[in-house]
């Protein structure tokens, strides 16, 4: 029986992100040993993302007040960002992935009301120190007058994808890695996430990317673009590491059928070419976009797949604009436009 203080029976879902939104939260870089050797020109790539999204929406700042919020508007201002859309909130993190450490929200439709689920972040498996990042839905919640449901059960935003009507996406080898799941209890775990976002049904894909610190986030590999349409990235070269592993996760959402029985409409998005910076081999893709109210925001890489993967968007997205923007050096801490974001319902 569904507990009655749950989302799901108090009227809640998790809307899709093509949904109307109220703002986009991000959270402020802070640490230059992430970034080595290119902090500088990082903040002026992230500023500019920020400043695109102020182009289209507000844009709300997890960022700790001071030096680094007088940093922030530097970076902004120079970018052009529309500052008259940003707001800062005094929320102290350690890191800039919002989408995972952020809230995941929740939309009451008889109502309109919004409300955070809170669920526990740990650093991707405990790969970096997170105890401010997990502190952040409760510092939103708080500062908004939202209510909050907490669940004790770890669980990252760019590793689950919605269709808006009760379906969510995900890969095994981030929900049922040990750095996650050790000593879960994984029926509770299902039970939390279908009563906290209001989900009937969750999907599975097998595989992440190649050099992937998430260990397989889906919004790398496949995302919802519509409740039974998913766009998923495909590799055609049999040489390269991601072939076998993707060819694989086409498979299985070929074989997936709709709660109407169907199959889903799959759209493949290709991958761009492998590349390395600072040191280490990154994992590029262009399923990293972010959807806004009026725009998309695709990830570049100074390739020439970014014309046709923005192409592909474009016939996916007909009512939005294109914005193709230089995702490399935000790349080198591991993730791209979707990692950073996390938006929040209208």
């Amino acid at each position: 029986m569904e507990n009655t203080n749950s989302p799901k029976a108090m009227g809640f879902r998790m809307p899709a992100e093509w949904e109307k939104q109220a703002a986009i939260w991000l959270t402020w870089p802070t640490n230059p040993e992430l970034w080595p050797g290119y902090f500088e020109p990082l903040l002026e790539q992230y500023a500019a993302f920020a400043a695109k999204i102020s182009h289209f929406q507000p844009v709300r700042f997890n960022c700790a007040a001071g030096v680094l919020e007088a940093q922030a508007r530097k970076y902004l201002e120079a970018a052009k960002a529309d500052m008259s859309v940003i707001e800062f909130f005094d929320h102290p993190a350690n890191d800039v992935w919002c989408r995972d450490h952020g809230p995941l929200f929740v939309k009451n439709d008889a109502t309109g009301e919004v409300a955070v689920t809170d669920w526990i972040f740990n650093g991707w498996g405990g790969k970096f120190t997170a105890n401010l990042d997990n502190g952040i839905p409760a510092c939103i919640a708080r500062s908004l007058g939202m209510k909050r449901f907490a669940y004790n059960f770890e669980l990252e935003g760019g590793g689950i994808e919605l269709s808006g009507d009760g379906l969510l996406l995900t890969t095994e080898c981030v929900q049922k890695n040990p750095n996650r799941a050790s000593g879960r209890d994984d029926d509770a775990f299902e039970k939390a996430i279908k009563s906290g976002l209001s989900i009937n049904e969750i999907l599975w894909i097998s595989n992440g990317l190649a050099n992937d610190d998430t260990d397989g986030h889906i919004d790398n590999l496949a995302r919802f673009v519509a409740p039974r349409t998913i766009v998923a990235v495909s590799e055609n070269d049999a040489s390269k590491p991601n072939y076998a592993p993707l060819k694989k996760n086409l498979e299985q959402l070929r074989a997936m059928k709709t709660p109407e029985g169907g199959s889903f409409e799959i759209i493949e998005l290709p991958m761009p070419e492998p590349f390395s910076l600072a040191g280490r081999d990154l994992p590029p893709s262009y399923a990293n976009f972010l959807i806004l109210n009026d725009a998309v925001i695709v990830p570049a890489y100074g390739q020439a797949n970014d014309s046709r993967a923005q192409g592909i968007l474009s016939e996916v997205f007909p009512g939005r604009k294109i914005v193709g923007l230089d995702s490399r050096l935000i790349l080198i801490e591991g993730g791209s436009f979707h990692c950073l974001s996390q938006q929040q319902p209208a």
